[in-house]
Formats: C-alpha cells, sequence, structure tokens
C-alpha cells in the first residue's frame, strides 16, 4: 500500500486582523514543534500573508493563500496572481473552495485556470470539490465529484499533477456542524481516487492525497483519519484556534 503523508490543512477564510493572527501564529509555531509525519498548512486572509510567512520560517507549518487568479499581471483590481503569492511566502493555495463557487461565480472552467496558473508557478494547488445537500439527497453525489474533477482538471496530464491535493468538502457539511460519517466520507474518497485512476492513471492515484473538509474537529479527526482513502483534513472553525489545531495535528498521538 502506497504511504502518503497526511496534511492538516487549516481554512482561515475571513477571519483575523494581521495583529490576531500573528498571535495565533506565535502560539500554533509552539504548540506543533513536536509534530511529524504530518505536514500542516494554514491559508489566512491575503493581507495576513507576508507577516505569517516570517514566523512560520523553520516551522513545521507551510503556508497557503486561499485564491488565486490566472493572468500574472494586468488590470484586474483586487486579484492576486500566483507570483505574488510566491513572493508573500506560499506554497499552498486553495482552488475553487465552494464558498467561491456559491458567492463569487467560481466555475469549473475558472477552477481550471486558476489550477493551470498555480501549477505552472510551482504552487501546490488544493482543489476543493463537494456536492450540496440537494444534489446529494437527488443522488447526485458522484455525478458532481465527477463533473468537478473531470472538467476542474480539463487539458491536465498525469505529469502535471503530481503536486495536486483534492479535498472533499461535502457543501451541506461546511461550518453547519453537520459532518459526513466516516463511511460517508470513505464512499466520497474511495470514489474520487477510482476516478483519478481511471482519468489518469494508478500511479497518481495511489499518490495523490484526498482531504476530508466539513466540521472537522478534535473529536472526530482521529476517526475520518482512519478511513482507508481520506489523507487529511481541510479544516474551517476549529482551526481558528491554537489550541484547537494543535489538537488535529497531534491527532495520531
Amino acid at each position: 500500500m502506497t504511504q502518503r503523508t497526511p496534511l492538516i490543512a487549516g481554512n482561515w477564510k475571513m477571519h483575523k486582523t494581521i495583529s490576531e493572527a500573528v498571535e495565533t501564529t506565535h502560539r500554533l509555531v509552539a504548540l506543533t514543534a513536536d509534530v511529524s509525519g504530518v505536514e500542516l498548512m494554514i491559508a489566512p486572509t491575503s493581507v495576513c500573508l507576508a507577516p505569517m510567512a516570517e514566523l512560520l520560517k523553520g516551522s513545521r507549518i507551510a503556508l497557503g493563500a486561499q485564491n488565486l487568479f490566472w493572468e500574472k499581471q494586468g488590470a484586474y483590481t483586487g486579484e492576486l496572481s500566483a507570483e505574488m503569492l510566491l513572493s508573500a511566502g506560499c506554497s499552498y493555495v486553495l482552488v475553487g473552495h465552494s464558498e467561491r463557487r456559491q458567492y463569487f461565480g467560481e466555475t469549473d472552467e475558472t477552477v481550471n485556470k486558476r489550477l493551470k496558473a498555480a501549477l505552472a508557478a510551482g504552487l501546490t494547488p488544493v482543489l476543493c470539490i463537494g456536492e450540496s445537500e440537494a444534489e446529494r439527497d437527488a443522488g447526485q453525489t458522484f455525478s458532481v465529484l465527477d463533473k468537478q474533477v473531470v472538467d476542474g482538471l480539463e487539458g491536465l496530464f498525469s505529469n502535471d499533477l503530481g503536486s495536486l491535493v483534492l479535498a472533499y468538502e461535502p457543501v451541506w457539511a461546511i461550518g453547519t456542524g453537520k459532518t459526513a460519517s466516516d463511511d460517508q466520507a470513505q464512499e466520497a474518497h474511495q470514489y474520487i481516487r477510482e476516478l483519478v485512476d481511471r482519468q489518469y492513471g494508478k500511479a497518481l492515484a495511489n499518490t495523490i492525497r484526498i482531504l476530508y473538509g466539513g466540521s472537522v474537529k478534535p473529536s472526530n479527526v482521529k476517526a475520518l483519519m482512519a478511513m482507508a482513502d481520506v489523507d487529511g483534513a481541510l479544516v474551517g472553525g476549529a482551526s481558528l484556534e491554537a489550541e484547537s489545531f494543535s489538537q488535529l495535528a497531534h491527532y495520531q498521538a
């Protein structure tokens, strides 16, 4: 069985001023200094990237951005390019989060453009996919995942995708307190891995990391991580406090 290094990633969304982020980061660095065998990443708001990058140097925690634009520069007010994120100290970037799709007009086509820009620049993209509650109730979970993966990766080949991370986030479980059961998470993750196998081959399917996101917290992370095809977690609310994120990072302890 292929050994995949687990990744525990925190998405801070639109939380924390720079001073609040700096304070939390100081605590995080201290609390996670002894973590081993697990990769850690935090994605704060863009204004916090550069100051946090300085604090994270030499720590166990990588820095991620919550979004990027697909052009390198130009008249795109409010956007950030992959190169700008790299210069701010990022190594990861979230792409296609459900909130970007829901509130900001993100489509599989624009996800694809952002993903290609991230990969071309050497950033590790975390591609977020997942169905709504209505889609799950209608039995469309697998068809939604199919479309989001196939369309999101359009024009890319297996040798382009070595660094890609997938994050399955059922929309109905994000910030709602509802969590997919361990079996529901495993079923979706297994389907996604089999889909990658069909589209891109067994080598990528065996090595690609698939994270679970949706109301992950210290009380349920261990059971989720015990599932064969769950390789980590993309965490919202529970990543905002240094102590709870540290508990997630130490889930193997």
